[in-house]
């Protein structure tokens, strides 16, 4: 007999694009926007609660990002730290692990101290919380495959084993806001066979219920993973 349970969405990733969209739109600093972004990121964290998510990945800060104007660098690192700050004691009371993924140690000194100290304080959480920062999905796979070769064979299940997300969930459902259809360079690996759900709405304006729609629309889907 089938099982018509339906699908639970358990890892969660978001591709948060539209900061400086929304930001334009308003005729705003882009500045505003990041600041925005930043408070719809602390909106669904807090709500993660209520979903059956055990891991929600999102992508923070790419490798390409260092492309960007210095001064747009400099005022997402200091939105950086000041999330950080913030937020830790919450991430603490609200049983939320944080996990980096990406070379993050490339950072500024006091980034990379301020984040090693979120980890070690949060490591005993039981819903994770992974922030991709200074990540790119090619560059990953190649650091995987390079460290799975020194090791012996490369294979699928060794290159998956130095994988970032190697101890994350297998990746359920990727979104990606703001009307963009592509993945730039994100979870490639990941999402061989995630289900995929691209939405119009800028990330400032994204809300819990904008995630849950995403849940309910996985829900209905069936994964057959290449199969029929």
């Amino acid at each position: 007999m089938a099982d018509d349970t339906p699908a639970q969405a358990c890892h969660v990733a978001i591709i948060m694009d539209g900061n400086g969209r929304w930001a334009k739109r308003r005729h705003l600093p882009r500045a505003l926007g990041h600041q925005r972004g930043v408070e719809a990121v602390r909106t669904l964290v807090r709500g993660l609660s209520n979903t059956g998510i055990e891991c929600l990945t999102l992508y923070a800060f790419s490798s390409e990002n260092w492309k960007r104007p210095g001064e747009e660098v400099d005022d997402l690192m200091n939105l950086m730290r000041k999330f950080v700050k913030s937020d830790l004691p919450e991430f603490i009371a609200n049983d939320v692990k944080l996990k980096i993924i990406g070379d993050w140690q490339g950072l500024a000194p006091d980034i990379v101290a301020m984040l090693e100290d979120a980890l070690a304080k949060t490591s005993g959480g039981a819903r994770t919380l992974a922030v991709a920062l200074n990540y790119g999905s090619q560059q990953e796979i190649a650091r995987a495959a390079a460290k799975a070769a020194s090791e012996g064979e490369i294979t699928p299940e060794t290159i998956a084993a130095h994988l970032d997300t190697a101890d994350l969930p297998p990746l359920d459902l990727l979104i990606r806001t703001s009307g963009e259809v592509r993945l730039s360079n994100f979870l490639l690996w990941q999402a061989a066979y995630a289900e995929m759900i691209f939405v119009d709405t800028l990330w400032p304006d994204f809300t819990p219920e904008h995630l849950q729609n995403a849940l309910d629309d996985f829900a209905r889907r069936e994964r057959r993973y290449g199969g029929r």
